[in-house]
Order: structure tokens, then sequence, then C-alpha cells
């Protein structure tokens, strides 16, 4: 929101190719934290050589790598406030593990760790991330202000890129923030000197959040023991941003409810004494850095400080803090404020207004219509819920999620149901725990905290809201407990898949044995397992080595010693770090198959880079390399998994099987952030895979209509997605997901989110299956995988034949 600037708001400029004598990007450092840096965290700095101030709301700094191959991606971080004529804005960006000295109070955070000697900064109107990766083609985007490319830079402006960045060193404008569109010649290397907005250089501002217009939010004077004329609740005001954002506020009275002495330090306060307007949160969170918290549950305090907000990552909300503060406690053991009850009466059925794709920033809350909009009026405040059911297991890091609505999309299992963009289910919280002197309970979808617990409602990048527990309930075991499919009979045809999460060779034996275990106890030892997420024999270590050999060997010795059969292996290995994951890992797709009860059959020729196709026989289609993989040229399988594709016979009929492992989500926007609705920008990606896929099915039967296919794996997306109905385009294949009862569609858990990633899909000709999720980890605190494996039982004899 911003406080109200003295001078007049004018527009930026359309593009950077018209030199600005307005804003433009005067600083960029990219070696914080890094090893010989002295500051502890990169940033970007823009000045206004204007006589106007320049609203930035709506704003946003991108950054693309000096060289960005096809599959890099512009990374946002979104910009409020204005910059002042001849002032400057401050954003910072990732920290290192190294540097001593913090950065002044950003105007702006996110999270992208720039590279300290080649990249590009641009400032564009408009929080949308662009998508050129030429000079050429970011000179036509009229969204681009100001763009400063540095060190070897293939996108930059004029003749050049600015030279000289390094550990140590920034690129910088003169003085005068001159601009003649020539990197080169606008910008040198030196000493990195950030200031923000108030003028605040290293060491004379806080390194906390964001910021805006410096002012007085306070009287200055007066008695220490007395409150000053600001509450919370007019720090907090009646949107997501505070109205006193930049302004330093002076005795702000509250009583401290909550303590955190470890990663983002600080403590939260309350007034107890609230206004009329269910809009205004009373409680408000004060970061004090490094620093451990003097204060107490239970001290009634005046707290001065400046109002920032802080965003935890670049599309995320923001959280309103007060930094750099100073507190005087007045007494101890005060009562606390009430809570604020959170239950399914309480927290609306909609989720979060909706703004365009564009921020929601703006918009007036509404507690009583939206639940993200009931959170953020209480951000900061006691908030309490009784007896909720577990939906999302603890995890290592402290962390649960509950819903406090019973009835909202249960699954048979007691978790909750996605299944739909539309509705992300409004009744999960994540719970943490404010409570050192006890452990984080182990717990498992449909267990129960039973009785009350309570603490400060606060904010994160992962998950959104959730609630710092200072009394956490009691936990009842509700004794959920892995299952176990049936075996497949002597004519049924068992295919399954199965992420097991970078497996590798150098892994420990127990988790070789528990996933060993998954597949000859749980699945029932299937003839045929597609594995995603096989890694090559020395994990993650980046030295050229491709091969799975003695991953497998590991693996199919843990699975006869767990009693499954004696399986083969069938795969294609990947070129090196040309599949994503990990770099050096090299994850693939790989067939397990027990050659007692099916045959494989090989075609040589298949490769990394080598393509499978189909050929009309007399007897039917067959592949021209088995194992093989789909298209590995195609700019559709950039930086991910290529499909792997085998033949195979069993009681003298042919069935294709297509393992899959489609390109993750990562880059999407959050369920919970700002930005709404939000950018799916991942599934662009995974649709042209699915497009791919889908043509290859379509080969197959134009050379034979009644082609036993299966297509399975890790699709990254779910059953009502767009990557699914292009992937079934034609009808050409049947997700068997949506052949369950809805209760029962899932095979992942995030954010207390039982949704589908992994799918199995058939062909028309397969008339005759049986279908299983098996759910064995995905719910569980202790699990082998992230991912819940499943199987289909094919009774091809009574398949369609042609």
């Amino acid at each position: 929101m911003g406080v109200a600037s003295a001078f007049a708001i004018t527009s930026l400029p359309a593009a950077y190719a018209t030199p600005s004598a307005t804003a433009v990007i005067s600083e960029v450092y990219g070696g914080g934290g890094n090893s010989g840096a002295t500051l502890t965290r990169d940033f970007v700095e823009l000045g206004n050589a204007g006589s106007a101030a320049y609203d930035l709301a709506g704003y946003s700094v991108q950054y693309l790598p000096g060289a960005p191959s096809a599959s890099s991606l512009w990374q946002v971080t979104a910009l409020n406030g204005s910059v002042a004529p001849g002032g400057r804005f401050l954003v910072a960006e990732a920290a290192g593990t190294g540097g001593s000295t913090a950065l002044p109070t950003a105007d702006a955070t996110g999270s992208v760790a720039m590279s300290a000697t080649s990249g590009t900064i641009a400032l564009v109107s408009g929080t949308t991330a662009l998508t050129c990766k030429t000079a050429a083609d970011c000179a036509a985007d009229g969204r681009i202000v100001d763009l400063v490319g540095y060190g070897s830079a293939l996108v930059r402006e004029g003749g050049g890129p600015a030279t000289g960045a390094s550990n140590t060193a920034a690129v910088t404008r003169g003085a005068a923030l001159g601009d003649t569109d020539d990197n080169a010649a606008d910008l040198s290397a030196g000493t990195p000197s950030p200031v923000n907005s108030a003028g605040q250089t290293p060491g004379s501002g806080d390194g906390g959040g964001g910021g805006g217009d410096g002012g007085d939010g306070g009287d200055g004077g007066g008695d220490p023991t007395t409150p000053g004329t600001v509450r919370v609740h007019d720090i907090q005001g009646t949107a997501r941003l505070s109205p006193l954002a930049g302004q330093t506020v002076t005795r702000v009275p509250g009583i401290v409810t909550g303590v955190r002495t470890s990663g983002s330090k600080g403590y939260w306060i309350q007034d107890p004494a609230a206004d009329a307007d269910s809009r205004t949160s009373e409680g408000v969170f004060v970061y004090t850095g490094s620093a451990t918290p003097t204060v107490g549950v239970g001290d009634s305090v005046l707290v001065g400080g400046k109002v920032s907000e802080y965003y935890p990552s670049s599309t995320s909300q923001s959280v309103t803090e007060l930094t750099a503060p100073t507190a005087t406690v007045l007494s101890s053991g005060n009562a606390l404020p009430a809570a604020v009850t959170v239950d399914a009466t309480s927290v609306p059925a909609a989720y979060i207004p909706t703004a365009g794709g564009g921020s929601v920033e703006s918009l007036a809350l509404e507690p009583g219509v939206y639940a993200q909009d009931f959170y953020e009026s209480a951000e900061g405040m006691r908030v309490a819920f009784s007896d909720a059911r577990v939906v999302g297991a603890s995890d290592a890091y402290g962390e649960l999620w509950v819903t406090v609505k019973p009835d909202e999309n249960a699954t048979t299992r007691g978790g909750t149901l996605y299944s739909s963009y539309d509705q992300p289910n409004t009744g999960r919280l994540e719970v943490m725990s404010l409570d050192t002197t006890t452990s984080f309970p182990s717990a498992d979808v449909g267990d129960a905290l039973s009785g009350t617990t309570t603490g400060p409602l606060d904010y994160s990048t992962y998950g959104g809201y959730n609630v710092q527990a200072t009394q956490l309930g009691t936990l009842v075991d509700n004794g959920l407990k892995p299952e176990v499919t049936r075996r497949q009979k002597g004519d049924e045809l068992a295919v399954a898949t199965y992420n097991v999460e970078n497996l590798d060779a150098l892994d420990a034996q127990e988790k070789i044995d528990r996933l060993a275990h998954g597949v000859a106890v749980n699945l029932n030892s299937p003839d045929v397992v597609a594995l995603e997420e096989i890694q090559d024999d020395n994990g993650a270590t980046n030295d050229g080595t491709v091969t799975s050999e003695a991953t497998l060997k590991r693996f199919t010795d843990a699975i006869r010693a767990a009693g499954g059969p004696r399986y083969q292996w069938r795969y294609i290995a990947p070129t090196d770090n040309q599949d994503g994951g990990e770099p050096g890992g090299n994850i693939r797709q790989v067939f397990l198959f027990n050659p007692k009860r099916v045959s494989f059959t090989d075609r040589a020729g298949g490769d990394a880079v080598t393509a499978t196709s189909v050929v009309k026989t007399r007897k039917g289609a067959r592949l021209t390399a088995s194992p093989g993989r789909i298209d590995p040229a195609s700019d559709a399988w950039d930086n991910s998994r290529k499909p792997l594709v085998g033949e195979f016979v069993f009681h003298g009929e042919t069935v294709f099987v297509i393992a899959n492992h489609f390109t993750s989500k990562g880059g999407d926007q959050p369920l919970h952030g700002r930005y709404q609705p939000p950018s799916r920008s991942s599934e662009t990606q995974r649709q042209a895979q699915a497009a791919e896929v889908n043509t290859f099915v379509k080969s197959l039967l134009a050379a034979d209509r009644n082609a036993k296919t299966v297509v399975l794996g890790d699709l990254n997306d779910y059953e009502f997605s767009r990557t699914v109905t292009t992937l079934t385009d034609g009808k050409v294949l049947k997700p068997l997901i949506t052949t369950l009862p809805a209760a029962e569609r899932y095979t992942y858990v995030y954010d207390g989110n039982s949704q589908t990633l992994d799918h199995i899909l058939t062909s028309p000709a397969v008339t005759h299956y049986d279908y299983d999720v098996v759910h064995i980890n995905a719910e569980f605190a202790d699990q082998a995988s992230d991912h819940d494996p499943q199987v289909v039982r094919i009774d091809v004899s009574r398949c369609r034949k042609g």
C-alpha cells in the first residue's frame, strides 16, 4: 500500500530501447555471501534521475543467467513503493553463507541467487516473467524499463555488458544516473555501495524485510512508559500491506504472545484493546534479526521500530513486521489476549479473491468471505483450534498440517482431497511448534491433535499461514497402516509404477530395503515395475557417470531378499546432466520385469539421443528400438526425463509400456501467494511432453488399433489438469485414477492436500483390468519415498483383440 508521497507520481518509460532520464538500475551485485565478500546478500539498486517520484507498484526486477539455455527462466522479484527524485530503492536478493555486513533495510526483498560474475537484470513494468532470451528480443519487449547485462551476459544494452563484476565488486552507474543504453559505457566496477530509500548504507540500518517511503508514524518524545499514538491495528490496516510501511513508530503497546529464538528471531505482540474493524489485525511480529529476544511471553511492552513488509519469496504474500526494534517492558506475567477461534464456522468457504493474475495486495480484506483474508486479518494474533485431524504428516522440520474443517473433501484414510484448481481446501492449516522443551509429535494422516492448539498466526514461503504453537494439542494415533495390494492371478499381467526418490547405489541399506519391501510385499511383486528417479551409480557426484548397474543390482537383490522375484531390468542411460534432477544424478526411468512371468522384446538401436518409432507389421505394431526413447531431440524434453518405451510379451500377447517422469512444478506460483489466480508456468512444458506421448500412442494405434498400451509414471500433474487432457486427446488413453471413488484419487500429499501426481493410463484395447493405488508413503511421517506406487492388473486374455 505504501505511504503517500509528497511528489507527483508519473509513468515509467515504456521500453529500455529509449535511454531513460528517470528510473534506472543504478547498481547490481551478485557476490553477496560469497568467498571474500563483506556483504551477506546480493542486491539490485534502482535510482531516479528525474524530478518526480516514480511509482513501482506492480513492477518487478527480474534476473536471467548470463548465458541462458532454452530452459532458463527469468526470476521475478515484485516491487512496491516508489523511488524519490534523486533517490535510491534497494532490492535485496539471496543471501550466501559468507560475509559479515548486512544490507541496510531493503525496500523490497526477493530470493534470487544471482551470479557474481555474469547475468542480466531488468526493471519491468509488470510482474509476469519475461520470455526473451536475446538482446534483440528484449529490446522489443515494451515492458522493460531498463536493463543491465554484466560480465559476459548475452542479453545487455549496447555494444557490450558492464564488466568487472565479482565476489567483491558490483557494477555501478555514475552518480548522475546517466543512461545511454550502453551497459559497458554507463556502468563500471567498484566496491558494492547499496543505498535504500531512506538513504541508509550498510551498517546504518538493519537487514530485515522490505520497506517504503520514510516518515514518522508516532510521537518520538514523551514519557517512555506511556503508549504512543499508534496501535497495532493502525500498523496492520485493512489490506495486506501496512498503510505505515516505511515509517518509524514509537511506543506501540502490546502483550508478548510468543517468542522465536531460532531462525528468523523475534517475538509477537498483541494489543488486548481491539478496535471494531474485523479487517485489522491486533498482532504483529517484531523482528530482532540475529539478536535473541530479551522479552518473555506475558510481558507488557512498548515497542518502537520501522514498519516493514517482509516477503519470504518473490511470489509470496508479505509479513508486516517491526524491524530494528526497541522495547520497554512495563510488567510481566500478564494474561494473554483471547485467541481467535479457527474452525469450520469462522473460516469462510471461498479461498482467496482473484486479481486477474495480478497482486491481491491492493484489495481491501474481506475476512467474512475469503479464508486467506480471514487469516490475514489475524496475522500475528493468537489463534486456537481444537480436535483437528492431521492431513499432512509431520516432517523433519517439526511441521504438520491439520484441517479445521473435518467434513471438507475427506479422503477414505483421513486426508483432505485436492480435486479442483478452484477450491484448494480452506480448512488446511500448517502447525509448527515454538515450544522447545517438548519434542514435536510424529503424526500420520488421519491422526488427530486432541484438545486445544494455540499460538501466533504467522506466514511463510512454504505453506502460507501457519500456527506457531505455544500450546500443542495431544496427538491421538488413529493407527493408519500401509496398504498391501492383492497378488495378480495367473492370467493377469501386473504393471506398476513407483517413484523411488533419487535412489542410487550409495544410499543406506535401510532405504533400499524399505523400497524393496514396497515392491515385494506392498505391491505383491508385479510382473513389470516402471521406476522413476533411479540415479546413476554414484548418485549426485557430478563426474560424468551415467550407468545404473550397481544401483539396480543392490535394489533387485533387496527385492529378492524381501521375498520378491529375481527381476531383470532395462533402461536407456541418459546423456550426462541432460535429464534434470540433481546435478550429476542423472535420474532416469527403468523397467524391472519378472522373466518367469513376462518376457522383454529386445531390439537394438535405442540410446539417449535416438528415437524409437512404430512399424506396422502383419502381426501388428512393433518398435524399431526396445527399450527406446520418444523423440529425445524434441524441445519438450529439454532438461527433463525422456519417456522409456518397452515391448513386453505376456501369454503370447504383446503389451507396450511407456514409462514417464514429466518435468516438475518448480517455478509455479503458490496457491497462497499474492498473485491470484497463481501462474502455473511449468504446465507449458508438461503439456508439450503430454502431446509427444499422445502422438506416439496414436502411432501405435494407427499401426494396430488394438495395441495394448500402458502409459504410466510420475506426470507431476493432476487428473483434472490440461497435461492429462492433452495426454488423452482423441480418447486414445484412459486415466485409471478417474475410475476410483473420488475419495481415493491421490498418490501424493503436499501442504495438507491429498492429490494425484502419479498415473496409469491404458489404451482402448485394455478392457479388463483391476487398478489400485497402494498407500504406503505419502500419508506417513516415516517415508521410504514421497510418492505412493500404483498397479494395474490386466486380464490380457479377455482384452479386445484384432
